[in-house]
Parts: structure tokens; C-alpha cells; sequence
């Protein structure tokens, strides 16, 4: 399931790289941030579930 938009990877990396130090994105980062985002939502639905609510909140991340 791809939650990242890959084209925004580039934009995104751009904005925070003040100095200009990163020049490309390899492919496999959007990869590893779908994985990470993946997990973080689990580990909120868990913690969702484990309060006793139906709605994620911010907090359960």
C-alpha cells in the first residue's frame, strides 16, 4: 500500500536541506518511508484500541 507520494519525496527533502548537501533520492526511500509510516500507524491503531477508542488521534502516534 503506498501512502507516500514519491514525487513530493524530492520536494520535501529539498526544504529541509538548507545547505543543499543531498542532491537525489534513491528509490528505496520511499520504500522505507512507506515501511515506517506503516508502522507508526499500527503501533497508533494498538494504542487506539488499547484506550478503548474507534478513532485514531494524533496523540496515538
Amino acid at each position: 500500500m503506498a501512502l507516500i507520494v514519491k514525487s513530493n519525496i524530492k520536494k520535501v527533502v529539498k526544504e529541509l536541506d538548507k545547505e543543499n548537501a543531498v542532491s537525489s533520492v534513491a528509490e528505496e526511500v520511499g520504500m522505507a518511508l512507506d515501511r515506517k509510516v506503516e508502522e507508526i500507524l499500527s503501533d497508533a491503531i494498538k494504542r487506539a484500541k488499547d484506550n478503548g477508542r474507534r478513532t485514531l488521534q494524533s496523540r496515538d502516534l
